[in-house]
């Protein structure tokens, strides 16, 4: 049984901020923005799943990302399920999931090279503590104003149909091939199932649970890793002691103990809850 506490990784993005969220320090105010944060793990591994902070002050390219057999198809090890948990936003900040009606392949192409994609797609409002699940192939945009922890299948495949001018590779063939513009069908959440354990979502392709503050022991199966990320609150787990704004990596049994309301989100691959 092990904790590891993962190193982070800061991406600067233009869509970044220079003001993060508590427990990042700000980027220099002459520097530029950083739009992310990866929890990473030591060495070459890849992991089944990545975590990572993401700061907004400009709406994302819009983006769709492959399933597994298309991914495989092309000799990429995975696919690209990914969900958001909201931490903050601003009253007007949105996120596009899956478009307002159901439009071909032909029509989402030629709107992503005049730009009237945007009208096409459905802005939902968004705030703290909001939970949404992006499966592959849905097409999406996060917008501005927005602090958010992504869980997400470990891969970096992301095809742009529009980036609003800004002179970054867009990849019109392939993400219009793995879209499915249609409008987005959010899954099951099975919510609370025992006390002091929600589920926000139970595969297919990982299990997020949402902890509050206290003491659990935790068992995964042999060969298994989940993904300890403390939203607020500090605590230790075998011995490695952690807080909001780090990331651990579990395996084996192990026992949690958290402050009292502490606030704690829990991933792990599968399409059960262990």
């Amino acid at each position: 049984m092990t904790a590891t506490l993962l190193t982070t990784h800061r991406v600067e993005k233009p869509w970044g901020r220079h003001r993060l969220w508590p427990g990042f320090a700000d980027p220099a105010p002459d520097g530029e923005p950083v739009g992310e944060v990866w929890f990473q793990e030591p060495g070459n591994t890849a992991p089944d799943l990545l975590i990572k902070y993401l700061f907004t002050s400009e709406k994302l390219s819009v983006q769709v990302h492959p399933d597994d057999a298309q991914a495989h198809a092309r000799g990429l090890p995975r696919g690209k399920d990914e969900c958001w948990v909201i931490l903050d936003a601003e009253p007007d900040s949105t996120i596009a999931l899956g478009t307002r009606q159901p439009v071909d392949r032909a029509t989402l192409k030629a709107a992503a090279i005049d730009g009237s994609i945007e009208a096409l797609l459905d802005w939902k409002p968004v705030k703290a503590g909001d939970f949404l699940y992006s499966a592959s192939g849905t097409i999406h945009a996060i917008g501005a104003g927005i602090t958010l922890i992504e869980v997400q299948q470990n891969s970096e495949t992301t095809y742009r149909l529009y980036d609003y001018g800004r002179p970054r590779e867009l990849h019109l063939e392939d993400g219009v091939a793995v879209s499915d513009p249609v409008p987005f069908v959010a899954p099951p959440m099975p919510g609370e199932v025992a006390p002091g354990r929600t589920i926000l979502v139970e595969g297919p392709k990982f299990v997020l649970e949402r902890w509050p503050g206290g003491s659990r022991d935790v068992a995964l199966p042999e060969g298994m890793t989940g993904w300890l990320v403390p939203v607020t609150g500090e605590g230790v787990a075998d011995g490695v002691a952690w807080r909001a704004g780090q990331c651990l990596a579990i395996t084996g049994s192990t026992r949690i103990d958290a402050a009292p309301g502490s606030d704690l989100l829990f991933a792990y691959p599968g399409e059960r809850r262990v």
